[in-house]
């Protein structure tokens, strides 16, 4: 049985794009956002948690998802447990205001363009968790 047909939990997808994003701008930026005043309030009490983890991307109608170029990582914030639709909303505004926060320092301290940032948020619809993304340190609730 694979993650999605197990359901997962809500959580928000950061990828970092273009010609410039590596893996170690999306390190960079997950300590940023593990750091974040906001983010870190729910990190600490385990309402969420941050991870990076594999990009792929679907191969189309062959059905093989494959590697992407450049940065090979994205970050997935994961919100544990059962989730308001009020708190999902503060955690993307609080990640979309670090990613945001991240991007301006960095063009501040380094040359070059910053990556630009897709956030990709999935919320379960009508409170169930069956999201694409699943927090890999959560027992199975298979039984």
């Amino acid at each position: 049985m694979t993650d999605e047909e197990r359901g997962g939990h809500s959580s928000i997808r950061v990828a970092l794009l273009g010609d410039t994003a590596d893996d170690v701008d999306v390190a960079a930026l997950k300590k940023w956002l593990e750091r974040e005043v906001s983010l870190e309030r729910w990190v600490n009490d385990n309402t969420i948690r941050i991870h990076e983890r594999p990009r792929t991307v679907d191969a189309g109608d062959a059905g093989d998802a494959g590697v992407t170029m450049g940065a090979g990582m994205d970050i997935v914030l994961v919100l544990i447990g059962a989730v308001t639709p009020g708190l999902f909303e503060r955690v993307l505004a609080a990640t979309e205001s670090g990613v945001k926060a991240w991007r301006e320092n960095r063009r501040s301290v380094e040359q070059g363009t910053p990556p630009v940032p897709e956030i990709t948020p999935h919320a379960p619809p009508d409170g169930r968790a069956d999201t694409p993304d699943r927090d890999p340190e959560a027992p199975d609730s298979e039984g």
